[in-house]
């Protein structure tokens, strides 16, 4: 059995305990209400009362015991099966045995014509509480031995017997009266059609609990699919992103909103890779996207691709995240502090990252049935302009100055005006003053 199927069926398993400990509690508190009830209306005649006491006093521990069984060492599956069973079994010996009134010479049988049939349809509708058809069935069927099993050990030494026949298909007034309240009448039809609608609301009662549990448990299947397909599918675009695609049939329309992007580069990339070979770079690089993308993820940023070496990321696209600038800066602080006490597969790296506010643009391009996540504008080339212009400054952090004045930064210096490639006019470029410059300028990729 897989994985999934065994925690489902675990989930079943709880909601049945808990459902079936909350219908044993209404038991208890059903019981208590009705036995007060029967034992004071019935007080003119201690024995009678006393006879009631003791009945419900037994179901009233029954129920108890019952629950405190429930989720103990002791709790099988079948136990839930024999505790129905005993209320019935007991139910139906009372109704074999006890007469309305002890010092009347009634037959037991005359228990039958009173009200006492639809207190079965309590232990049937704590049957449903458990969410189990089977149990519901079982009670059903349980429950209709036990009725019809009391009404014949009740008739069964009685010498003389009527029944609806008896009365005959257009009896007249007296005849009606004295077949149907004689003590000797028996009523066995009634006693069928009562079997009969017992148990119809038993399998009804079963087929809805069945109906339910299959659309839980297929719910239940269709989200943790969701899950794995996430889990797989966060492997290679931020889960973030898998989760909207996800919900979005697989295509993010296009939004343009205001959002901080960064970009982060390891500053002489190329000539790393010709002295360590592809395998030891493959192995730095993973290292080195699991720690920088963990922080970007702890400041709500969402790496959007891995360029190379570089990693883009953006804060307030596709997740909005009002305080994106503060957020952003403090995630470019804390890339800078990891590559500056961290090793990477032994290996000692120096990056640079530049950081830019301004609108954005996000969504699904693609073709040929391939579609990919990405953002552009001019806003995510000035943060790769910036990342690149770190070696010409000999900074390991530079920003805009509508980064600065989203995140109402203090810790920033004002670098100047500086040309940006691409770009008509200068462009007012800050630097981190919690960054530390770089040691020397070092070729980039």
């Amino acid at each position: 059995m897989p994985i999934r199927d065994i925690d489902i069926a675990a989930t079943f398993r709880k909601a049945e305990q808990a459902g079936l400990r909350v219908a044993l509690k209404g038991r208890l508190i059903a019981i208590a209400i009705i036995g007060t009830f029967f034992v004071l209306s019935r007080m003119m005649d201690p024995d009678i009362a006393l006879g009631y006491l003791i009945a419900f006093s037994g179901f009233f521990l029954l129920g108890a015991l019952h629950l405190k069984l429930l989720g103990s060492r002791f709790d099988c599956y079948w136990v839930k099966y024999i505790f129905v069973t005993i209320d019935f079994a007991v139910f139906a010996a009372l109704m074999a045995t006890q007469k309305v009134y002890q010092y009347m010479d009634l037959p037991v049988v005359m228990n039958f014509r009173l009200t006492y049939f639809p207190f079965l349809y309590l232990v049937l509708a704590m049957a449903a509480f458990s969410l189990s058809p089977w149990l519901v069935l079982w009670a059903g069927g349980v429950g209709v031995v036990a009725w019809l099993g009391a009404w014949l050990w009740a008739i069964r030494d009685m010498p003389v017997r009527f029944d609806w026949q008896d009365i005959g298909a257009q009896p007249d007034k007296e005849t009606f009266l004295y077949i149907f309240f004689n003590e000797n009448f028996i009523g066995l039809g009634s006693r069928v059609q009562e079997s009969i609608a017992f148990l119809i609301v038993a399998v009804l009662i079963s087929m809805v609990i069945w109906r339910a549990r299959n659309t839980v448990f297929r719910q239940l299947e269709l989200d943790q699919e969701r899950q794995t397909i996430t889990e797989v599918f966060s492997q290679y675009v931020p889960e973030e992103i898998a989760n909207a695609l996800i919900a979005d049939k697989g295509l993010l329309e296009p939004v343009e909103r205001e959002a901080t992007v960064l970009f982060v580069d390891i500053a002489g990339f190329t000539k790393m890779t010709e002295d360590d070979g592809p395998q030891r770079i493959v192995r730095v690089l993973n290292e080195y996207f699991d720690g920088a993308t963990a922080i970007i993820s702890r400041h709500q940023g969402v790496v959007t691709s891995f360029i190379g070496d570089a990693i883009m990321a953006t804060f307030n696209l596709p997740v909005e995240d009002p305080d994106h600038a503060r957020h952003a800066i403090d995630a470019a602080h804390d890339i800078l502090a990891l590559v500056e006490r961290a090793r990477f597969d032994g290996k000692k790296l120096d990056v640079r990252i530049g950081l830019s506010t301004g609108p954005v643009i996000g969504g699904s391009i693609g073709g040929a049935g391939r579609q990919s996540y990405t953002v552009y504008g001019d806003t995510v080339n000035l943060a790769s302009r910036l990342e690149g212009m770190n070696k010409e400054q000999g900074t390991r952090l530079l920003m805009t100055e509508t980064t600065v004045e989203a995140a109402g930064h203090q810790a920033a210096e004002k670098v100047g005006e500086l040309p940006v490639r691409g770009l008509a006019r200068p462009v007012s470029v800050f630097r981190s003053s919690a960054s530390s410059p770089s040691p020397s300028p070092i070729a980039g990729p």
